[in-house]
């Protein structure tokens, strides 16, 4: 009897430590829910980057809902493509001073993003793509002289600078999709000899056409003023006192049988040829 009353006082001790070991775990998953974070929503056009107490881990979160370890923080980083703007004093090859402005479209390479995270840092467009851009701009623009940005070589420019820029950025995790220049600034003394010596330059260019269109003009005149002698050289070798004559003689027959009045006059010289004169009856 004693036993059994021992035994019935020990069951609701056991029960009460497993109460409190199961509400122990709640609060430690309600503390891991609350502060440890283990939910991450990446939005679209982005990637999450996971850095786990300084350890970056070499895979990506693509966009939506994702489940990582308590405590790990998710960097989000823009893949979307992102235009820079710069606006900078720039040199020609004669040393002239230039205000260029140009843009840059660019985006961040999705799967190298825990790379650019762990040697530049999410700031990576002030840090790397700005200045390496201006570098790019002036070094190229350097090589060319100032008229060359107000002429069909602007575009060669811009693709020279596109190409040196990815050279500069090729291991450092960014695309570039196209380089404009949008605007260039010169001294007003200076630009409108610019646009003076290109427009003396056009007109020189048109003479040049308008002097082989004459010449061609000329070509052909002569082609055809030779063609006209020719056909009058071949008709007359062709056309004989003889054949005159026998060609009035045809005429005078069928004038003759006319039925209209008439009156022939056969000329005085021998070779002359028939003088017809008819009238109505």
């Amino acid at each position: 009897m004693e036993f059994e009353v021992r035994r019935l006082r020990a069951l609701p001790g056991s029960g009460d430590r497993r109460w409190v070991r199961l509400v122990l775990v709640g609060i430690i998953l309600v503390v891991l829910l609350l502060f440890g974070n283990p939910i991450a929503v990446v939005p679209a056009g982005h990637v999450g980057v996971k850095d786990f107490f300084g350890i970056v881990s070499p895979s990506v979160l693509q966009p939506g809902v994702r489940l990582v370890l308590p405590f790990t923080r998710v960097v989000k980083m823009s893949v979307r493509t992102q235009e820079m703007k710069e606006v900078a004093e720039v040199p020609s090859k004669e040393g002239l001073i230039m205000n260029l402005e140009a843009s840059l479209l660019f985006r961040l390479d999705a799967a190298r993003a825990p790379e650019v995270y762990k040697t530049i840092g999410p700031n990576y467009p002030e840090v790397v793509v700005e200045p390496q851009f201006r570098s790019a701009i002036r070094e190229i623009t350097a090589s060319y002289e100032a008229k060359a940005l107000y002429s069909a070589e602007r575009e060669r420019i811009a693709q020279e600078v596109l190409q040196l820029f990815r050279k500069l950025t090729a291991d450092r995790g960014v695309v570039t999709e196209q380089v404009l220049l949008r605007k260039i600034g010169l001294p007003p003394v200076v630009a409108n000899a610019i646009q003076e010596k290109l427009r003396r330059e056009q007109e020189a260019e048109q003479m040049k056409f308008i002097l082989l269109k004459e010449q061609q003009e000329a070509e052909r005149k002569r082609i055809e003023a030779q063609g006209i002698a020719d056909f009058q050289r071949i008709v007359s070798q062709g056309i004989s006192q003889q054949l005159l004559e026998w060609k009035g003689i045809e005429a005078t027959e069928k004038l003759a049988a006319s039925q209209n009045a008439k009156v022939v006059i056969i000329g005085n010289p021998k070779t002359g040829l028939p003088v017809i004169l008819s009238a109505e009856r």
